[in-house]
C-alpha cells in the first residue's frame, strides 16, 4: 500500500491507503505503483484518481504537483473541481 495525500491551499481533500493512483501530467497521464521511483511533476488540469479499500474514486483538480518518495505520495492541488 501507499500513502497518498491530497490538499489545496484551503483543504485536505484526501489521506489515506491507496494501491494505485493515476494524475494528468503536463505531458500525458501516468500511473503510480508501489515501490514507483521518486518523482516530482508538475500537472495539467484533469482527472485524478485512485484504489482504496472502498472501491475506485477520482477528483477533477485545475493543476498542482505530485510527488513520490518511497510509497508516500503527495498532491499539491491548485484546486479541486469535482
Amino acid at each position: 500500500m501507499m500513502q497518498l495525500t491530497i490538499i489545496t491551499p484551503d483543504q485536505k481533500v484526501f489521506e489515506g491507503e491507496v494501491t494505485e493512483a493515476t494524475f494528468p501530467g503536463a505531458s500525458g497521464s501516468f500511473q503510480v505503483l508501489k515501490n514507483h521511483a521518486a518523482i516530482v511533476s508538475a500537472l495539467a488540469k484533469g482527472n485524478v484518481s485512485y484504489t482504496t479499500k472502498e472501491g475506485k474514486q477520482s477528483h477533477v483538480i485545475e493543476g498542482g504537483v505530485v510527488e513520490v518518495n518511497d510509497n508516500k505520495i503527495v498532491l499539491l492541488a491548485e484546486k479541486v473541481i469535482g
